[in-house]
């Protein structure tokens, strides 16, 4: 399946944001091996957010590697791959914030990045899935406390 979020986009909880919906549109993504969505609308009560704009962007975008790498071959004496390479998507937020009031916004950026060793999209699947399921559950999970260390530093 094909990287194709639906809109609108549901909201993790923080405080602040009331039931917080993001509708986005697609957009043209920086390289041709990415997608990219910028947030037209919000939903819900987000009280001084912006949608996305040349000034102030609003971008989810997703880059998969331009050249998949493979596995390579075993030595043949040992039996053993050394450096196996990897393959590394992105995800990445990209949103205009105001460092002061009456400034240019800025970009803050929100990266994951997913490095997967080469091989292991035929040799172990459901590990690769599960790492995910609990990397994106993990982060619905603390999105609030989250929002709260950008915001005072409380680790």
């Amino acid at each position: 399946m094909s990287f194709a979020p639906s809109t609108p986009i549901t909201g993790a909880t923080q405080t602040g944001l009331t039931t917080p919906t993001y509708t986005i549109a697609e957009d043209t993504p920086p390289d041709t091996n990415g997608k990219q969505y910028a947030v037209t609308a919000l939903g819900g009560t987000q009280t001084g957010v912006l949608v996305h704009s040349v000034s102030s962007p609003f971008t989810l975008t997703a880059v998969r590697p331009k050249n998949y790498k493979s596995v390579p071959v075993p030595n043949p004496v040992t039996g053993v791959v050394k450096n196996v390479p990897k393959n590394t998507t992105v995800i990445l937020t990209r949103k205009g914030v105001l460092p002061l009031a009456g400034q240019n916004a800025e970009v803050m950026m929100i990266r994951t990045e997913m490095s997967v060793p080469a091989g292991s999209d035929t040799a172990d699947p459901l590990s690769i899935r599960a790492a995910l399921s609990a990397h994106f559950g993990l982060l619905s999970q603390v999105s609030s406390a989250t929002g709260d260390l950008l915001i005072n530093g409380v680790l």
